[in-house]
Order: C-alpha cells, then sequence, then structure tokens
C-alpha cells in the first residue's frame, strides 16, 4: 500500500478544541510538562484534552529509543528534572482529574532506566491527590525484575505495557523492545495484585490470525485488558501503513478478544492505550 493513500472517512476527527481544552493546555504549558498527546499526535487530543484528561509521559521528551512507528524525539535525553513528579501532581491535581494516565520515555541511559522516577511520580501523584486512580504505561526497564517490582510496590491502579504489534513484527518496527521481553513485563505484573494491560496496533501488515495468535499469548501470561488500535504513520520517515483496518473489523477483534477471556477490551480505528483509560476503574472484577 502507498503511504500516501487517502485516509478512510472513518479516520477523519473533527478537532473541536473548547474550554476545557484550553485550561489544559494552559496547564500542560504552564508547568512544562510533557503528554505524549502531543508528541505521538494522538488523534484524540481534542476529545480528551475537551473533557479535561491527559497522558502525561515523564522522563524528558527525548527517548534513548528509535522506533518506526513512534514520534518521540530521538537522541540522547537531558537530565531528569527532579521536580517533574512535583508538577504532575499539581497539574492532576489543578485539572481535578478523577484517574490519571502516566506514561515515559525509554530512559536506557540510567543504570535504573528511570524506575526511580516513576516511582517519585508515582508517590508524588498519590500524596496530592490521594482519590484520583491511576493507570502507568511502562517501558520493558530491559526487563530488570526488581525494577518492574519497585512499580508494582509503588500501587498504581493498572499498569499497562504495550506489546504494540505481533510477534513478527516486533523487529521490524520496534527498535529495542522484543515480543519475549514485553511478554515477561505483563506475566509479573500480572502475577501481582494489580491488572496487567497492553495496547497493540494494526495496519502495519499483519494478519488476523497474527492479532489471534497474540491475543492467546497475552492471556497465558495473565493480561486481562486489551486497547487496538489502527496504525498512523506520524511521517513519511516512519514505516509505512500497510492497510486500513475497518470499523467491522474492530469490531471482530474485540468479539473475538472477549470470546478468549479479557475482561476489557477497546478496539477501534482511533482507540489509544490511554483512550477512554478510566473505564477501567468502572468495571468489576478487572483481573
Amino acid at each position: 500500500m502507498s503511504e500516501h493513500v487517502r485516509k478512510p472517512d472513518w479516520l477523519k476527527v473533527n478537532f473541536g478544541a473548547n474550554e476545557r481544552y484550553s485550561n489544559t493546555k494552559k496547564i500542560v504549558d504552564t508547568h512544562r510538562l510533557h503528554t505524549i498527546c502531543s508528541s505521538g499526535r494522538c488523534p484524540n487530543i481534542g476529545e480528551c484534552w475537551g473533557r479535561g484528561t491527559a497522558t502525561f509521559m515523564i522522563g524528558g521528551n527525548i527517548c534513548t529509543r528509535c522506533c518506526k512507528f513512534c514520534n518521540t524525539n530521538s537522541g540522547k535525553p537531558l537530565p531528569l528534572d527532579e521536580s517533574e513528579p512535583k508538577h504532575v501532581a499539581e497539574s492532576i491535581q489543578l485539572m481535578q482529574l478523577n484517574h490519571a494516565v502516566i506514561t515515559s520515555v525509554d530512559r536506557d541511559d540510567l543504570p535504573d532506566y528511570g524506575a526511580t522516577h516513576w516511582v517519585a511520580t508515582i508517590k508524588a501523584i498519590k500524596e496530592l491527590n490521594p482519590s484520583v486512580t491511576m493507570e502507568v504505561l511502562i517501558p520493558d526497564f530491559m526487563g530488570r525484575e526488581e525494577l518492574i517490582a519497585n512499580i508494582i510496590d509503588a500501587k498504581p491502579d493498572v499498569i499497562s505495557h504495550n506489546m504494540e504489534t505481533v510477534r513478527r513484527l516486533t523487529p521490524v518496527v520496534r527498535s529495542v523492545a522484543t515480543y519475549e521481553r514485553s511478554l515477561q513485563v505483563l506475566k509479573q505484573v500480572a502475577n501481582s495484585p494489580i491488572p496487567a494491560k497492553t495496547g497493540i496496533m494494526v495496519g502495519l501488515g499483519e494478519t488476523i490470525a497474527e492479532v489471534e495468535e497474540t491475543m492467546d499469548d497475552l492471556l497465558a501470561v495473565g493480561c486481562s485488558i486489551l486497547t487496538i488500535g489502527q496504525y498512523l504513520q506520524p511521517t513519511h520517515k516512519h514505516y509505512p501503513v500497510q492497510e486500513y483496518v475497518t470499523p467491522q473489523q474492530f469490531a471482530a477483534y474485540k468479539e473475538t478478544a472477549l470470546a478468549k477471556g479479557f475482561k476489557m477490551v477497546e478496539s477501534g480505528p482511533l482507540v489509544r492505550s490511554s483512550y477512554y483509560a478510566e473505564r477501567a476503574m468502572m468495571k468489576k472484577d478487572i483481573r
């Protein structure tokens, strides 16, 4: 498929900024925060910021990895901002959020891959916003079990780590992460009292059978929450879209995943890993 192929109508987004969007943007800018909403060029930024929600990206805005699907800047990161945990916690308070999502760039330049900074951020949010529920979308920390255990011990409500794609395409579009290591991260989380969540993109050239195989692999390690969304090529330098998956196929994926045993599934062309993440908090028996 040509990378210049016209997007189908179901991927057209009506970006409707409102007063709450403006207030959210002001808070993000004033506190020098990084959000995956902006750096990832998320198609839902108008909707999410318009209802006062955002996914905060900690650890700076430069990633040490260079995945072919991701629009986050790659290179040598700046030193960690020690005031960032406090700024994120204060921003969540100002936004009056009920549920917060935190993610980060990969920090392979640090001895602990940023895990200590992660824990400090989770603790700062919980201390200033004790009633706010929290999902953390973590990197793989190179599979270091003791670092993942530190995140678990900080007790966020949901721990997510994205598989991104099927086994065959993982070495094609992910620069350092491996399929098996991501499964091990999710298995460690699932073996704790905290629900494990992951997300994959489709439209990269995978087959339906490969997506279903990935579902089986995830269920085998105990992952209970799954998101499936359309891959959108950020720039001409990134991996080209191979297919625009139809809404009907997304609906079929959701039906299949629920039938296989996932407790919660979000599947649609514009779904992203943090899209309506708060719904997980409303569902009973999510593990």
